[in-house]
């Protein structure tokens, strides 16, 4: 399928593009092309394939669950102006 210009400014007025007269031929060109690529994609037989949610089906990788880190707790709240049990204390801010 050829779109040709009355086509490519239709679709223009539509997506509300201001193509200008200079631009319509590259434009309709570009169109052209990736309609002839959609139109080769869909030549293609895909008899007994079976179609994917997504490309990298693949199970995904897990690292071990293992502690790597060191409680900082203490040190991170020691400059902190207000805390207990733990909490970092702030104010008030909805009443």
């Amino acid at each position: 399928m050829a779109l040709e210009r009355s086509d490519v400014e239709k679709i223009a007025h539509l997506a509300r593009l201001g193509l200008k007269d200079a631009d319509l031929p590259r434009t309709t060109d570009a169109l052209n092309s990736i309609l002839g690529l959609v139109d080769q994609m869909q030549a293609v037989n895909t008899d007994g394939i079976a179609p994917l949610a997504h490309p990298l089906e693949a199970s995904q990788r897990l690292r071990p669950d293992q502690v790597t880190e060191h409680n900082q707790r203490e040190a991170y709240q020691a400059v902190a102006p207000a805390t207990e049990s733990g909490l970092y204390l702030v104010p008030k801010v909805i009443e």
